[in-house]
């Protein structure tokens, strides 16, 4: 039988108080603020670079339905991470202008941002693709900038709000890896320079905990052998290149690995150093790759295609980008793991935030850190997420 119209309202209704029930009482954090590169920004680039840059409709589709500066088809993991802690999302630091905006945090990531400077890049015999390029040491700037903005007569005023806030310093790294990559830089001269990265990490971290920060979540590298555009063009007919159970390329994800390890290593140097903050590692490589273990088990059907691109074996041509010429778009982004060939979709972000947030893939847990993050609000898909606020 058919539900009566007046029993609908009732049993929206239920649903909306159990998510509130779920949700903390109040926000884990006072605070989140993002730094690291188009894994992480949530509009910056086009304010950076300018209005007419970044990218443009169809990235933003699926949850915003239109662009905002995300490399995504719909919110990405700091999004889903800011949600869970009962936060706004965070807003990109170019698009304020008074303290006020500011009142959830900030992000400084920006699209195609390196860890290193150009001139530190190129002292390693490799050339960033532009001489403004932004690197962590600019977004550092924008952060003390933003810092004089909140608290402008004593930077001290300052430590309450940071000891209560959450910082992601990352993901960052992976830009300084993919301009030799592209280049096809032997990958052990890039690995020569590895450690390089990982001590502009570490210097970060140093500098963020010696201006207050108690809670840092540091992410990894993604397996980058599993990226539709590296598959494409890296693509062998030698299968020992590829990993029988995934069908990404080894000696790549070997190599994120290799990142990974370092960076771990360096951040259990700096517990040391700091015993009085919390710094997280976050395995955003073991997270991501459920999804090319177990595609099917989140409903992915091919997770080394992607989905706005071209037609061919990964869905991405060297020539056609997302948004740009004779693209393609999928009908269904959710069955998908790569949105552009380079950038998870929003399926895969959430798939990744989870696991940071629940799972194993965060060392120490985060929601251990702090007494009021036992409880996290769900992660979940487009359309759940409007069914239950009523979008």
């Amino acid at each position: 039988m058919a539900p009566s119209a007046t029993m609908l309202p009732v049993k929206l209704a239920v649903v909306l108080l159990a998510l509130a029930a779920a949700r903390p009482a109040r926000a884990c954090y006072s605070r989140v603020f993002s730094f690291g590169d188009s894994l992480a920004d949530t509009g910056n680039y086009r304010y950076v670079y300018g209005n007419g840059t970044g990218p443009r409709l169809p990235y933003g589709e699926t949850f915003f339905h239109r662009a905002t500066g995300r490399f995504s088809n719909g919110r990405i993991a700091v999004d889903f991470i800011a949600d869970a802690l009962g936060l706004p999302f965070v807003r990109p630091y170019w698009s304020g202008r008074s303290s006020e905006d500011f009142a959830g945090g900030a992000n400084f990531a920006v699209g195609a941002a390196t860890a290193l400077s150009p001139e530190a890049l190129w002292e390693h015999g490799f050339a960033a693709a532009r001489a403004d390029l932004v690197h962590l040491d600019m977004e550092m700037s924008w952060f003390r900038d933003m810092l004089q903005l909140l608290c402008p007569s004593d930077l001290a005023d300052c430590v309450g709000m940071m000891n209560k806030s959450l910082f992601l310093v990352g993901e960052i790294g992976g830009n300084d890896y993919n301009i030799p990559l592209t280049s096809s830089v032997p990958v052990e001269k890039i690995r020569a320079f590895a450690p390089s990265v990982i001590s502009k990490i570490s210097s970060t971290i140093t500098d963020l905990i010696g201006l207050g920060a108690k809670t840092l979540v540091v992410p990894g590298n993604l397996p980058i052998g599993c990226l539709p555009v590296y598959l494409t063009m890296y693509q062998t007919d030698n299968m020992g290149d590829y990993e029988s159970e995934t069908g990404c390329i080894r000696w790549m994800n070997e190599f994120s690995r290799y990142h990974n390890k370092l960076l771990v290593d360096e951040l259990e140097k700096l517990r040391k150093l700091y015993p009085c903050a919390s710094i997280i590692y976050a395995d955003y490589y073991g997270a991501a790759m459920e999804i090319f273990v177990s595609p099917y088990k989140f409903g992915i059907e091919d997770p080394l295609m992607a989905c706005c691109g071209v037609e061919g074996p990964y869905g991405v041509s060297i020539t056609t980008k997302c948004g740009h010429g004779e693209y393609k778009v999928c009908n269904n982004p959710q069955n998908y793991a790569s949105w552009d060939g380079l950038h998870p979709t929003e399926t895969s972000y959430r798939v990744i935030a989870d696991g940071l947030l629940r799972g194993p893939y965060t060392q120490p847990p985060i929601a251990t850190t702090t007494n009021s993050c036992s409880k996290l609000t769900e992660l979940v898909s487009s359309a759940e997420y409007k069914v239950l606020y009523n979008l």
